[in-house]
């Protein structure tokens, strides 16, 4: 299935790293967060990659025409300079370049690649704001089974919070950790059937009135998951995934374990 990357956020969380880069292209450990979701998809054999460019656009594209593959991959070098890699990251990927406006909302991101994506049964997408050790397999086979247009991963939240409950006075009650409240949240990863499209009308967001759509005429399923997900929406997020990709604990670098990890 072809990849749909939705990277054209403005990423005002995620300031001051976001000043010169889109936040899909802010480095986890030494690597951006796009290039590690890409090597995710790869790994279970999706390699079409449609990316939808806004906000710094340019530098995505820097970032592939300029890639060298050496720098994360044993390689000889002999003959004065040839060199001979032992794998590669990126030769066998496609990726399609899309303009799709600097301050559009996603569901409009979307509608701007629909030609790209119009001959396939089914796609996936992908908010380019998080990872996970999630088997991709899994939630596309719940997706095919259940025969609906949307599917997106249930996760939890990543981080542990508060929840309070009031009464109209403004009395508590009820406060309880968000773990034990069994709130779940959107994750960010998608499988839509090409019907999608017919859902979005012109200037719409994806989620709010598009999705309220599917909602009414039950084409919208959740598959829950409950293994490792975490998304980067501030600074904060991005030095905790600095620090498990520097103890080796980077979970979602399925490419590396070989297996998910914490696939539950």
């Amino acid at each position: 299935m072809k990849v749909v990357l939705f990277c054209g956020g403005l990423g005002l969380r995620m300031h001051p790293e976001t000043e010169t880069l889109p936040k899909p292209m802010v480095p986890v450990g030494e690597k951006p967060l796009l290039w590690h979701l890409m090597k995710y998809y790869s790994y279970f054999g999706h390699k079409d990659f449609i990316l939808c460019l806004g906000f710094k656009g340019e530098e995505i594209k820097k970032f592939f025409l300029n890639y060298d593959e050496c720098l994360s991959n044993d390689f000889v070098l002999s003959q004065g300079g040839k060199r001979q890699l032992f794998r590669s990251d990126i030769d066998d990927w496609r990726i399609t370049f899309v303009e799709t406006g600097l301050n559009a909302e996603i569901g409009q991101r979307l509608k701007a690649i629909r030609k790209y994506v119009e001959n396939d049964e089914m796609f996936l997408a992908n908010y380019s704001d998080g990872l996970s050790d999630l088997s991709l397999p899994k939630i596309i086979d719940f997706s095919i089974k259940k025969g609906k247009i949307g599917c997106l991963l249930s996760v939890k939240p990543f981080y542990a919070f508060h929840v309070v409950s009031t009464s109209p006075d403004g009395y508590v009650r009820d406060i309880r950790q968000s773990a034990k409240t069994g709130m779940r949240i959107n994750g960010g990863y998608f499988v839509f059937r090409n019907q999608i499209f017919d859902y979005i009308k012109e200037g719409e967001d994806l989620v709010n009135e598009p999705f309220e759509r599917l909602i009414s005429q039950r084409e919208l399923v959740a598959y829950e998951y409950d293994g490792f997900w975490a998304s980067l929406d501030t600074y904060k997020d991005k030095q905790r995934l600095d620090e498990l990709v520097l103890k080796n604990n980077a979970y979602w670098q399925i490419w590396k374990n070989g297996s998910q990890t914490s696939n539950r």
